[in-house]
């Protein structure tokens, strides 16, 4: 047996390589969020199965591609994790063959594979359509699995029985250590991509001191709680219930019959406003066709005009519909209000909404419309891709299935049932070379304002300019429009004044989540987005705001 200073110094150098050899390969593509991933190459279970899973769900075309990268990841990941177990394992015990430590750590590496699955899942969703809310609906289960997945790679039951508060603490640890690893990792690849692995390479040293602390935690526990509950199952089934939780409690309350209803619609427009506005909800909103106080005001109708040119009352199940035909929709609306009311347009959106009228605004360059308010825009949509059901290859196509799959639980008995192949999500999915990279640029000819909720900046690039002025909020995903403060900012938006307010704490959530989000996948690889793909490196930062190429 090597003497304890050897097997730490082995287990750090270890422990920083592997993430070394992947920010290494990802500066050489200049790839630059993806280099935030590189520290959980090394990280304890079940952070480095998460890293693992989401790369696969991006990266396949075939069910042969993700089956045969399925195994060999778990091949890996168990040889991997056997070293570090045994490098870790305190001097002082006795240490189990090394074979034996590879059979558990290849059984543990499989089990978590399959645990990890739906969760990463939800993550390649959360980059799909922008929402922050799966973005923590995949990651809770993972903290809340850690403490119970890194003592199954060390102890011989470990089904039952609780993990003492020290493991439970380092294992928390670990997710802040990540996250800022992430941190420093993206922020030294933005000022210099030469610095960027050698910090990658320092996170993983320190990921070799969190597998030993972790390890000895698991082993030097003196007294099991609850030893003969098989208490591992009910946390696997509680992690589970967390995503499938979320998605029911965002299904739509089917009795709702007007979602939106802001002073601008229920009060006078002020003097000073020249527009005439158009307010557009977002996805699973209703209307009941109430005219709005305001003559120069309506809301927009998913299902369009009726025979006297106003517009009808919809359901939440007429917001899923794709967002071209939404948008021709909107034209017909436009102009209307345009010739009615002989005024500019503006268009106040929220969620989809805002999805509906950048859509508009892209295909109708001469529209009538001089300004647009966006409420919790989708701002980083369209940054993976599954096919659809009746594909055969397609990149992501095992992520679009268990998608489905987990829908499928969530919407037992909705008479409008969310789905992930819906025309809305499809044409935010076919669409994503514009919904990925010109959410939150300058219009030429319109007036731009957009009020993020501080979860946008758990979605939104770090280091990437926002070039439109922004008010940001302490608030959720489409909780601002109602406020009082947003309406007398709104006003004075409309009004022709300059507003914008920006929050400090902004800059570093972005870059304390960035480690948890899927990796992209790149833009030429897609034959459904090459057609309005530019020419340039895949991952180039200089893709925002860039110019559009049209199919």
């Amino acid at each position: 047996m090597r003497p304890p200073h050897r097997r730490l110094a082995a287990l750090l150098a270890i422990a920083a390589a592997v993430p070394l050899i992947q920010a290494t390969v990802l500066v050489r593509v200049y790839w630059l969020t993806a280099q935030a991933l590189a520290p959980q190459v090394s990280a304890v279970w079940p952070y480095d199965s998460y890293h693992d899973m989401r790369w696969l769900l991006v990266y396949h075309n075939s069910w042969l591609m993700f089956g045969a990268g399925l195994l060999a990841l778990i091949a890996l990941r168990g040889v991997l994790s056997a070293t570090l177990v045994s490098l870790a394992w305190p001097t002082r015990l006795p240490r189990p063959p090394y074979r034996a430590l590879l059979r558990r750590n290849i059984a543990v590496a499989a089990l978590t594979a399959v645990i990890v699955l739906p969760f990463a899942a939800y993550s390649i969703a959360a980059s799909a359509v922008s929402l922050s809310w799966f973005l923590f609906a995949s990651l809770a289960p993972m903290a809340l699995l850690a403490p119970f997945l890194q003592r199954m790679a060390v102890v011989r039951s470990p089904w039952r029985g609780l993990p003492s508060a020290r493991l439970v603490g380092w294992s928390l640890l670990d997710l802040v250590v990540l996250s800022l690893a992430a941190w420093a990792v993206f922020g030294t690849a933005a000022a210099g991509m030469m610095w960027a692995p050698i910090v990658a390479a320092v996170a993983g040293a320190v990921n070799g001191l969190m597998w030993r602390q972790t390890v000895r935690a698991a082993l030097l526990q003196t007294r099991v709680r609850w030893r003969w509950v098989p208490v591992m199952p009910i946390v696997v089934a509680v992690a589970l219930a967390i995503p499938l939780t979320t998605q029911v409690l965002a299904q739509p309350n089917e009795r709702t019959r007007n979602t939106l209803a802001p002073p601008i619609f229920t009060e006078p427009l002020p003097p000073q406003v020249p527009y005439a506005v158009v307010l557009l909800d977002g996805h699973n909103s209703a209307y009941d066709g109430r005219p709005a106080a305001d003559p120069n005001v309506e809301r927009f109708s998913y299902v369009g005009l009726d025979s006297a040119r106003r517009p009808l009352p919809y359901r939440s199940q007429a917001t899923h519909r794709s967002l071209e035909s939404s948008s021709q929709l909107l034209a017909a609306q436009v102009e209307t209000l345009h010739r009615r009311t002989g005024r500019p347009i503006a268009l106040v959106a929220r969620s989809e909404g805002v999805m509906v009228a950048l859509t508009y605004l892209r295909d109708r360059p001469g529209s009538p419309v001089r300004a647009l308010a966006m409420f919790s825009p989708l701002v980083r949509a369209g940054r993976t891709y599954y096919p659809p059901p009746e594909a055969k290859t397609g990149w992501g196509l095992a992520a679009g299935w268990l998608l489905r799959a987990m829908f499928k639980v969530t919407t037992i008995g909705s008479k409008a049932p969310s789905t992930p192949d819906e025309p809305f999500i499809r044409s935010l999915l076919d669409g994503a070379p514009f919904y990925r990279y010109h959410t939150l640029c300058p219009i030429p000819g319109v007036r731009m304002i957009a009020f993020l909720p501080i979860t946008t900046a758990a979605e939104y690039p770090p280091g990437q300019p926002i070039r439109i002025p922004v008010v940001q909020v302490v608030a959720f995903h489409g909780g601002i429009i109602r406020r009082q403060s947003a309406t007398d900012q709104l006003t004075d938006f409309l009004s022709g004044a300059y507003v914008n307010r920006r929050l400090r704490v902004y800059g570093p959530i972005e870059r304390l989540s960035e480690a948890w989000h899927a990796p992209s996948l790149a833009l030429p690889l897609n034959p459904v987005w090459r057609p309005a793909t530019t020419p340039g490196p895949p991952f180039t930062p200089k893709r925002f705001c860039g110019p559009i190429k049209r199919s």
